[in-house]
């Protein structure tokens, strides 16, 4: 495709981020493109980051937030070096799959792509000598499922899957040989948490609050229990209730019966301007089954198409009690409110709102933070307006979500501070937010190469204080449909900018 028209200061930042640039933003001049993640790539693209003002200061302080990021990311703490995940990404070719072009077109792309993986893996090779072993280990399931998508009968494909078992050797190598620690340090943690969004981070401040909103939650989840079964323990009735869930054939059914459900609440409710479009519900393509669930949403940049809602079953081939323990995580009291987030008014309604954001770099860059943070948000709102208020099942699955949430900012902060281990953190999900021990230790090693995984709740608390600050200005005028709407008008800003849309809404 031919390259968007986007200013030099922001094509520098895509540059940078190729394949969020193109399955998030829709920048599919990047198809059948890899990013050069060697150390002179890396250092030629940071040289070639900033340029003139733009005329909106707030879209300027959007973009250089971004340009920060770049710098912390990569010159910084140098993630090309020691995380996978950013090679993992740059390989994926899933990306493909959805019909935002003809097929003949992104089946061109696949192929180009393809072509790429020999001298992709030359570079991530040499270039990850970083890795410490626990990351390493964490993302070894992954790394070997990236060959999983690709079609047997291209004659780009026996050079691609020869390259991608360099890879997977050289990952399984690290994940014996490699550092056994994989703290960042807190400097870094709270450099590369506040860089992005133009905010500065206190970890210690945010390991108070995070232990605070594990205790209101843990009583809003004891509230809820009550009503379910009176009398009974907490941890009794969140065992029976983690043990209702579908099989593994029905999680895709009962996935599709939600979605329309918060769908049709959500319209009803008018609680977003823009939901329209299609979700579709499916299984995750094995290279993304690290994560339980995920949204590929139609991006701002591409013809409109399905956004799809990814669900990750588990593994046929494992044990019984490895299955059961899996499926607890998509049990019928956490499920809606999994649905709330990923779907509506979580992400599936911001991919909406992102497509009508005036403006490149709105609908090109987009905050994790705020991402998530919206999402999560949305979790919670929806229990005030009054969603399945019958039922206190929902409230339950609204606390255990969040206690999971708020449990990975507390390990994330803990992981790469050196103040825990894996081990450690495995069992603090265990007992804080009350997951089966496989779903705790995938959690706990999500952190060793997510480190900014507990995004989702300071997000949350960022929109919230917002939202206050938007009652108190508006006064009487002020509406839940007037903040979001004002919120999701900025697209996916960092936190530190949330303000303008009290100033401007």
């Amino acid at each position: 495709m031919q390259p968007a028209a986007v200013s030099p200061r922001l094509r520098a930042v895509l540059d940078l981020m190729v394949a969020s640039a193109r399955e998030e933003a829709g920048h599919h001049e990047y198809d059948g493109q890899v990013q050069d993640l060697s150390d002179d790539g890396v250092r030629r693209g940071l040289a070639a980051l900033g340029g003139e003002r733009l005329p909106d200061s707030h879209d300027d302080a959007h973009l250089t937030a971004h340009e920060v990021g770049r710098r912390i990311e990569f010159a910084e703490l140098a993630f090309h070096r020691s995380n996978p995940l950013w090679h993992m990404t740059n390989l994926e070719v899933t990306c493909y799959d959805r019909a935002y072009a003809p097929e003949s077109d992104r089946a061109l792309a696949r192929r180009r792509h393809l072509a790429a993986w020999p001298a992709a893996v030359d570079v991530a090779v040499t270039t990850l000598d970083r890795v410490p072993a626990p990351v390493a280990r964490s993302l070894v399931e992954g790394v070997r499922g990236l060959a999983a998508e690709i079609p047997a009968d291209l004659p780009e494909t026996a050079p691609a899957l020869a390259a991608h078992q360099r890879l997977v050797q050289h990952i399984e190598h690290l994940a014996s040989t490699g550092s056994p620690e994989a703290a960042i340090g807190e400097g870094a943690l709270a450099r590369l948490m506040g860089g992005v969004e133009a905010l500065t981070v206190d970890l210690g401040d945010l390991a108070v609050r995070a232990d605070k909103e594990q205790a209101r939650l843990a009583e809003l989840l004891a509230d809820s229990c009550a009503r379910i079964r009176p009398g009974a323990p907490v941890a009794e009735v969140v065992a029976d209730l983690l043990a209702d869930h579908p099989s593994a054939e029905g999680v895709i059914a009962e996935a599709k019966e939600l979605t329309a459900e918060v769908i049709a609440f959500t319209a009803e409710r008018g609680l977003v301007s823009h939901l329209d479009g299609e979700c579709v519900v499916g299984i995750s393509p094995e290279s993304r089954r690290w994560a339980t669930a995920m949204l590929s949403w139609a991006a701002p940049g591409e013809p409109d198409t399905p956004t799809r809602y990814d669900i990750t079953p588990p593994e046929p081939a494992w044990p019984k009690a490895e299955q059961d323990e899996w499926l607890s995580m998509f049990n019928r009291t956490s499920m809606p409110a999994i649905t709330v987030h990923e779907v509506a008014p979580g992400h599936f309604a911001h991919s909406r709102a992102l497509r009508h954001a005036r403006g490149e770099v709105r609908r090109s860059l987009f905050g994790g933070a705020f991402v998530e943070g919206w999402a999560h948000y949305t979790e919670e709102m929806m229990l005030e307006e009054g969603f399945r208020a019958d039922d206190p099942r929902y409230a339950a699955g609204v606390a255990l979500e969040a206690l999971c949430r708020v449990t990975r900012l507390a390990c994330a902060i803990g992981l790469h501070t050196g103040a825990m281990d894996v081990a450690e953190a495995t069992r603090r999900f265990q007992s804080h937010a009350h997951l089966s021990e496989a779903v705790a230790r995938s959690e706990a090693q999500r952190g060793t190469f997510d480190p900014g995984y507990g995004m989702y709740t300071w997000g949350k608390w960022e929109i919230l204080r917002t939202r206050e600050q938007a009652q108190l200005a508006w006064g009487g005028a002020f509406t839940v449909r007037r903040f979001h709407d004002a919120l999701l008008t900025l697209g996916s800003p960092p936190l530190g900018l949330l303000g303008t849309a009290v100033e401007r809404g």
